[in-house]
C-alpha cells in the first residue's frame, strides 16, 4: 500500500548509504520533506524542527558553490530541490528504489560489503527483517532418563494381573481339594482343647505364655503398634526408597516381621491341649482354618 506522505529521497538514499535502518531512514527523510515544504510557503518553523533541521552534505555544498557565484538562485535550509522533493514512495516501484539504493552504497563504497536485497514478491508490500534466531537446543529441556521408574503400563499393570491369577487358582486349587466341612453349633458348655485365637492373633496368645497379660495385651502392642508407627516419620527422614540407603530401617522392620511371624508359626502347629508345647509329627496337628 502506498504512503500519502510525501518523502525526501536523496536524505532517504544518503541515509541508507550511511548504514542507518530503513525505518529511521524514511522517517528522516519525511521530517525533512515536511520541513522544506513549510520553508517554501513562507511558514516559521517550532523551535524543535529549527534545531533538528540540518542540510544534507551534498545540499549544503550546492548551496555554498551556487552562494559564490552570486547570481545562482540558493535552494532552501533542507537542501532538497523540488523535482526530487516531489518524490513519494508510492511513486517509486520496488525494483526503482532497490537501484537506488544500490547505487548509493556503490557510491559510499559499501557496495561489495552488503549483501543484494531480497526479492520481493506479488504482494509483499513491506520488508521484514529478521531479528534473531532462537536455536531449537536452547528452549528445550533434556532430562536424564529415571531409571528407577517404569510404566504402569504394560509392566506394572501386566505384573498385578499374573499375580491375581496365580492367587485366583491358589484359592480355587485350596478349597477344592481339602474337605472343610461345617462343624457343629456352638456350645457355651463345652470348650474346645486346644482352645486358640484365630491365626492372625496367635502371635498375642504366644506372647500370653512368657509375660503378664498387662504386658503381652496391652505394653508391647501399644508401645510397638501405636506408637511405633507414629514414631516412624519423625525417626526416619531419608526420602529414599532404596534398601543400601536405608539399612537401620530394613533392619528393624525384618526383625519385626520375622519375630511375628515366628510366634504365629509357633502357636499354630507347636501348641496342643492346655497349649502346652508339642512336636507335629508326634503328637498329631493341632490347627485349624
Amino acid at each position: 500500500m502506498a504512503e500519502n506522505v510525501e518523502m525526501d529521497q536523496k536524505v532517504y538514499d544518503e541515509l541508507i548509504a550511511a548504514g542507518k535502518s530503513e525505518r529511521i531512514a524514511r522517517a528522516k527523510a519525511k521530517s525533512a520533506a515536511v520541513r522544506a515544504k513549510k520553508e517554501a510557503a513562507g511558514e516559521q518553523l517550532g523551535p524543535r524542527e529549527a534545531s533538528t533541521a540540518a542540510p544534507a552534505p551534498a545540499a549544503a555544498a550546492t548551496a555554498a558553490a551556487g552562494g559564490g557565484g552570486g547570481g545562482a538562485t540558493a535552494r532552501p535550509a533542507g537542501g532538497v530541490a523540488t523535482a526530487e522533493r516531489s518524490l513519494s514512495p508510492g511513486g517509486l516501484t520496488p525494483e526503482e528504489r532497490q537501484a537506488r539504493v544500490a547505487a548509493a552504497l556503490a557510491a559510499k563504497g559499501n557496495g561489495g560489503a552488503k549483501p543484494a536485497a531480497p526479492t520481493r514478491m506479488a504482494g509483499q508490500d513491506h520488508t521484514h527483517r529478521l531479528l534473531a534466531m532462537v536455536p531449537p537446543n536452547g528452549i528445550q529441556q533434556i532430562r536424564a532418563k529415571q531409571e528407577d521408574k517404569v510404566y504402569t503400563w504394560p509392566h506394572l499393570i501386566s505384573a498385578e494381573f499374573v499375580a491375581l491369577l496365580a492367587m485366583t487358582a491358589f484359592v480355587t486349587l485350596l478349597s477344592t481339594l481339602p474337605a472343610f466341612p461345617l462343624r457343629e453349633l456352638a456350645n457355651s458348655n463345652i470348650t474346645p482343647n486346644p482352645s486358640k485365637a484365630p491365626w492372625y492373633f496367635l502371635g498375642l496368645q504366644e506372647l500370653l505364655r512368657y509375660f503378664h497379660p498387662m504386658i503381652a495385651g496391652v505394653t508391647i502392642p501399644g508401645i510397638v503398634g501405636l506408637l511405633g508407627l507414629m514414631a516412624i516419620p519423625y525417626l526416619d527422614k531419608n526420602p529414599s526408597v532404596r534398601p543400601e540407603n536405608r539399612k537401620t530401617a530394613f533392619t528393624l522392620m525384618t526383625f519385626f516381621l520375622l519375630g511375628s511371624g515366628m510366634m504365629t508359626l509357633v502357636g499354630s502347629f507347636f501348641r496342643g491341649p492346655g497349649f502346652n508345647w508339642v512336636w507335629p509329627w508326634v503328637d498329631g496337628l493341632f490347627f485349624e482354618l
